[in-house]
């Protein structure tokens, strides 16, 4: 499939990329990843490899988008979990005690 990464256009397969990726060891993943095979790789590593680009040319967007139409398996940064309203002293006195929670 042909791919555009940083403006200049690719022709990538799903056995080029795991061609490309094999012996490559991964780096420590601190956000969105791409797993190739069984490894997990950060996205820019996967970009850098497969482009021969340096990170900074390409977005981690334009890598996750081509490598998932590829069929690999992608993961995006972790949700961070609801911001919970704080209870009133006497609201958690009620709920530890099994009443019913007032709105």
């Amino acid at each position: 499939m042909r791919f555009v990464i940083a403006r200049f256009p690719f022709d990538l397969t799903k056995s080029g990329v795991l061609e490309s990726m094999k012996g490559v060891k991964p780096e420590q993943v601190t956000g969105e990843s791409v797993i190739i095979g069984r490894r997990t790789y950060p996205v820019m590593q996967v970009g850098q490899v497969i482009t021969r680009q340096d990170r900074r040319d390409f977005s981690a967007g334009e890598v996750l988008r081509a490598m998932s139409r590829l069929g690999f398996t992608c993961c995006g940064l972790p949700r961070a979990a609801a911001p919970q309203r704080a209870l009133s002293p006497l609201q958690q006195a009620s709920a530890m005690l099994g009443a019913p929670a007032a709105v």
